[in-house]
């Protein structure tokens, strides 16, 4: 039987507002003064500009995510983690069999173009 899902929402009161865009990631490194280990990534989001987010991907290694595309909430207030603050959410779903938090990236099957929309 299946699960649940959250109520019904209308598309132009979700969706419709939220500015994701595809983004590629030029810098990574760990961040070591937040909770638990994080990568500190600068995405450029093209015409958007870039920006910095903060986000459990660690079991991916930081080759692995430099010039990697990825998609971006753009319209977020910056969030603060700890210390720093982070100003896009890269959007993620749970790493198999990883910790609750760890992540691996969501992110277009080409090489899409920087700052497209998502639809």
């Amino acid at each position: 039987m299946p699960k649940d899902t959250k109520p019904i929402v209308a598309y132009e009161d979700s969706f419709d507002k939220l500015d994701i865009r595809v983004g590629r990631i030029i810098d990574a490194s760990i961040e070591t003064r937040t909770h638990k280990p994080t990568y500190r990534m600068t995405v450029d989001f093209g015409k958007f500009g870039r920006r910095v987010s903060y986000g459990r991907f660690t079991r991916h290694s930081i080759d692995d995510l430099k010039d990697r595309l990825v998609l971006g909430v753009l319209n977020f207030e910056p969030r603060q983690m700890g210390p720093v603050v982070s100003e896009a959410l890269i959007l993620g779903v749970q790493y198999p069999r990883g910790e609750s938090g760890e992540a691996t990236f969501v992110s277009p099957a080409v090489n899409a173009k920087i700052g497209s929309k998502l639809f």
